[in-house]
């Protein structure tokens, strides 16, 4: 079964002492392309490089549109995990900032109707305005209680939210994101899981999904399509892709079961080269999550001390 495999790969990857999901580069990473995938679902042409340099605070030419959409995901998904994922206004808020710029109802429920069309016909009307704050309401309040895994929730809630569209434009990125902002409420390693980028690369399954569940009323095949989803990105992060380095390895020999300094583990390692020591051992050690620093709150203490963590 889909959640029992992707279970075991959330335990996996919770005991492997090289898989460190709080290492910046994999942020950022991941960052750029689970947004450069969500928006290429809805037709925004940057490419990964494009936007992984956006992410990175540089400049870019790019089609206004396009660049706008990405600067205004990348300032969504910095407040995203502080926000409460059952709460409208927190979810109103996140809508705000997503399409800020580009609909003049940004941080607003839509007030018209609206249908989902596919070669110029209506597949779906979604349900008039006036019922959408409570539908919203209800579904949250149904995800926070219902006895459902999370993994089967949150992807019921994103199907039910696309049939809602409780939004004049920004519905898809939106439903994507929450659903994240769910899952990563539940388990932290899924702030670091780029399904969108597989969400991406089977656009006609996710669209087929949606309209299969709709067509059915049966949310079954688009929550297997999302596990599916999940079960890859996990996949293709896997643990035993990040391997220790030649470096690490003699840097955590010399460190032992020790807490000590950055100049004691030189003196271990016979090392005087401090900025070389910090590039090639340390800070690699601390990047893998290998190594763990006692001031984690100051970086640059000069009381700060490091250890290994344990397997």
């Amino acid at each position: 079964m889909l959640t029992t495999t992707i279970l075991e790969k959330l335990h996996a990857f919770s005991h492997h002492l090289t898989f460190n999901p709080d290492s910046p580069k994999l942020r950022r990473e991941t960052m750029a392309k689970t947004i450069q995938g969500s928006l290429a679902i809805e037709a925004n042409t940057l490419t990964l490089d494009q936007v992984t340099a956006l992410v990175d605070g540089k400049h870019i030419a790019g089609p206004r549109k396009d660049v706008l959409e990405v600067k205004n995901a990348i300032n969504a998904y910095h407040e995203l995990y502080a926000k409460d994922p059952f709460n409208v206004q927190d979810l109103l808020s996140v809508h705000a900032v997503l399409m800020h710029g580009l609909t003049e109802e940004s941080g607003s429920f839509r007030t018209g109707s609206v249908g989902v069309m596919r070669e110029q016909q209506v597949i779906h009307v979604a349900p008039p305005a006036s019922l959408v704050p409570h539908l919203i309401a209800d579904l949250l309040a149904w995800v926070k209680d219902a006895e459902y895994p999370m993994l089967i929730k949150s992807a019921i809630f994103h199907y039910e939210f696309e049939y809602i569209h409780p939004f004049a434009d920004g519905n898809g990125r939106m439903g994507r994101l929450w659903q994240t902002l769910l899952l990563s409420t539940w388990n932290p390693l899924f702030s670091y899981l780029a399904v969108e980028e597989i969400v991406k690369d089977r656009q006609q399954q996710y669209s087929e999904a949606i309209n299969s569940s709709t067509m059915q009323n049966n949310t079954a095949p688009f929550v297997t399509f999302m596990l599916q989803a999940i079960d890859e990105a996990l996949g293709g992060l896997s643990p035993g892709k990040m391997q220790v380095s030649p470096y690490v390895e003699k840097l955590l020999a010399a460190m032992g079961t020790q807490t000590l300094s950055a100049q004691e583990i030189m003196q271990a390692m016979g090392l005087s080269n401090r900025p070389s020591f910090m590039r090639v051992y340390l800070h690699p050690a601390l990047e893998l999550g290998c190594v763990e620093m006692t001031l984690p709150d100051k970086p640059n203490s000069r009381l700060q001390k490091y250890r290994a963590r344990l397997r």
